[in-house]
């Protein structure tokens, strides 16, 4: 909160306690004098206002927040219209602390779908979650592989609630996919049903950066495709030297393009060494700058990327 430095805190009377002594007014929804305010509507947000800032501790123990715009958030929903169904029934299995979220509210909400807020609680047990997703019929599920991985084991004991799901999308997030460990629920549902999709991505990149849909063959590899950027990004594949490394060689993957944040909040220097200026022309490069991601990489012969760990 310190950091951060708002305005102002809105929150229920329930939560209000964890502010006190805090510099900063808070405003209780519940007050039944918000009743007796005026309800002249604010001036709408412009494109590139901040939508929100998320802590991330990344690999140096220090959180840092990053600052993403609303141009951010809808150039990644934008890019991902024509992959997956946002009309449909979504989850939202992860804290608003976790970008994950922004994926999982605005997905279906600004396309006329349907949000169900999984309990804290559900989250934590895959059996309750399978139960759920069969009940509420959802078509869209985002997990990271673990919590899948964990999910695939109660689908097995209850292949009763199996059959009655309706998912037609799983999105993977959040940590490296292993997609030979998808092997039971693969060989036990039809095939395609539903489609899996990997995301790479990072929270300086707004959410999502990658896409690549899981396929058969791809559980007999013990490699983590990422796939090609999407639509209102580019990807960098770069030597120390930051010169582009061949198909086949491990490079840092640097990513620019539309969705890139802000930068750190008050982490100026931070900002200019992990954001920096993008040399190369081409397709998402033209907001100028490039994000170092510390990701290792490489190109395979089929253009698409692999995941091979921190640089």
């Amino acid at each position: 909160v310190t950091d951060a430095a708002p305005i102002m805190a809105v929150t229920s009377a329930g939560l209000a306690d964890r502010l006190h002594g805090r510099d900063v007014p808070v405003v209780d929804v519940g007050d039944p004098r918000i009743e007796t305010y005026p309800t002249t509507p604010l001036p709408g947000p412009a494109s590139d206002d901040i939508a929100y800032l998320i802590y991330t501790s990344g690999t140096t123990g220090v959180p840092k927040g990053v600052a993403i715009t609303h141009r951010n958030v809808t150039e990644l929903l934008e890019s991902l219209d024509a992959d997956v169904e946002r009309a449909g029934v979504w989850s939202q299995c992860h804290s608003y602390a976790f970008d994950y979220s922004v994926w999982e509210l605005w997905g279906p909400l600004l396309a006329g779908g349907r949000l169900v807020v999984v309990p804290e609680d559900v989250t934590r047990s895959p059996q309750e979650l399978h139960a759920l997703l069969a009940a509420e019929q959802v078509t869209v599920l985002s997990q990271t592989p673990s919590a899948f991985y964990a999910l695939q084991v109660a689908d097995t004991q209850r292949p009763d609630l199996g059959r009655q799901l309706k998912l037609e999308t799983v999105v993977f997030g959040g940590e490296a996919l292993e997609p030979q460990r998808l092997e039971p629920w693969l060989s036990s549902h039809p095939a395609g049903t539903p489609r899996m999709i990997n995301m790479y991505g990072i929270t300086e990149t707004t959410v999502h950066a990658s896409f690549r849909e899981i396929l058969d063959g791809d559980t007999g590899r013990a490699v983590s495709p990422i796939g090609v950027p999407l639509a209102h990004l580019g990807f960098f594949v770069l030597d120390k030297w930051l010169r582009p490394v061949p198909p086949g060689v491990v490079g840092e993957l640097y990513v620019a393009g539309a969705g890139l944040g802000v930068g750190y909040v008050r982490r100026g220097g931070l900002t200019s060494t992990r954001f920096v200026a993008c040399p190369f022309a081409g397709n998402g490069s033209s907001g100028q700058r490039m994000y170092r991601t510390g990701d290792l990489v490489s190109w395979d012969a089929d253009g698409e990327l692999r995941y091979a760990g921190r640089a």
